[in-house]
């Protein structure tokens, strides 16, 4: 009988495998994963670059469930003792714009095989192409099914699947119903950090122009959420930063049954009013210019002749704009409502929204609150971090404190 079984070689799975033997060198730690190959969201991360983390993480980078129980599980290893973990796998990180911290090699694979690594130098073992089919509690034991009809008992089993994002990776959600299995709830899940999909076909001719821009998601019933960061333009709607931050609030309002309205500010920070007083100040300082001319020193020169051609003023010339013209362009670039119609989904979006709820996991172990033995990290619990290797924190900080308290249980 092993001491623990890992139930998935993802970020999270490997990280807890790692922690656990680190703490208790003598016990049996086995992973488990369906995939031939593990790793493979990893892999892809990053534009296959691997963003590990932030310079600072904290739980205001994080919807899903309670901050508190978000904040007890990042402090309990933060980000400055990720970065050390992994300079101590030798994986050297520089950092990048907003604080995202890469591997030097820029080779999301240096990061795998980092782990890897670590975890047969420490002994882990690592049992790939074996799919875990069904869970169960016996007596003081764990039962653990695999599709190829073998059975593992361990005295604790950790869950670390994954959610529903990138399924051609592995993450399919079966995880959910093995929780379910032994006593969990579930929240229903969306995808999050996924391109958004926009009615219409203006988006087109803007494809693969970025800029600044703000994103304002208006809920019904619920208080605006407003998100800064960079956009891009694309053949089906706006990807970027800001606009996969922005995806996983229109999906849960969508999915609650809320009217869901989504703005979007090409001048972040500023308002229709001092708008107005800028165009007024560029009239008085260059009348024979054209407005677009003017925009295009804030604005990609595309994006300018789109909102001046939409507001009504191309080719019109500063000192020649009208009080209308003017508040038009005004609203359109502080207020343009972003005609939404989906989000590229599961099958693109980086991580999921909703999962196992983490009211029922003790965040100073990941143990569950509805089975003794039971380990939860990583995706698959009710937790979604924005852009900028947030994610990957989680998976380090929970498989930290599942693989710290699970080696201390079980020694």
């Amino acid at each position: 009988m092993a001491d623990v079984v890992i139930v998935g070689a993802g970020a999270a799975g490997l990280a807890t495998a790692i922690f656990c033997k680190r703490h208790a060198p003598g016990l049996q730690v086995i992973c488990l994963d369906g995939a031939r190959r593990v790793g493979a969201k990893i892999l892809v991360s990053g534009g296959s670059r691997c963003n590990v983390t932030n310079t600072e993480v904290t739980e205001r980078d994080f919807w899903g469930g309670p901050a508190r129980v978000v904040r007890s599980v990042l402090r309990a290893f933060p980000a400055s003792r990720a970065a050390a973990f992994f300079a101590e796998l030798g994986v050297a990180l520089h950092e990048e714009e907003d604080g995202k911290l890469f591997p030097d090699t820029n080779r999301a694979r240096t990061v795998l095989e980092a782990l890897l690594r670590e975890l047969e130098r420490i002994g882990g073992e690592l049992r790939a192409s074996e799919r875990v089919t069904d869970v169960r509690r016996e007596a003081e034991a764990f039962v653990v099914a695999t599709a190829a009809g073998r059975q593992h008992r361990a005295r604790a089993v950790v869950l670390a699947t994954g959610g529903r994002s990138l399924p051609k990776t592995g993450s399919d959600g079966a995880g959910y119903e093995l929780a379910a299995q032994l006593g969990h709830g579930y929240v229903e899940t969306t995808p999050a950090l996924a391109p958004l999909v926009l009615a219409g076909e203006a988006h087109r001719a803007l494809s693969g122009v970025a800029h600044p821009a703000r994103l304002t998601i208006r809920a019904e019933g619920r208080r605006d959420v407003r998100l800064d960061g960079a956009l891009l333009w694309t053949h089906v709607g706006v990807s970027g930063p800001v606009a996969l931050d922005a995806s996983r609030h229109w999906h849960r309002a969508r999915l609650d049954g809320r009217e869901v309205e989504v703005l979007l500010s090409l001048c972040p920070g500023e308002t229709v009013e001092s708008m107005e007083r800028w165009f007024d100040e560029q009239a008085g300082a260059r009348p024979r210019a054209l407005v677009a001319t003017a925009l295009a020193t804030r604005l990609p020169a595309a994006v300018a002749d789109a909102w001046t051609r939409a507001a009504g003023v191309e080719g019109v010339v500063l000192a020649h704009l009208p009080r209308d013209g003017r508040r038009r362009l005004a609203h359109a670039l502080v207020a343009w409502p972003v005609p939404v119609a989906d989000s590229r989904g599961y099958n693109v979006a980086e991580v999921t929204a909703g999962g196992i709820p983490l009211d029922e996991i003790d965040p100073a172990t990941m143990a569950s609150r509805r089975c003794d033995g039971l380990y939860l990290v990583g995706e698959m619990l009710d937790v979604d971090g924005r852009v900028g290797g947030f994610n990957f924190q989680w998976a380090w900080s929970s498989g930290w404190v599942a693989g710290r308290a699970v080696a201390r249980a079980l020694s």
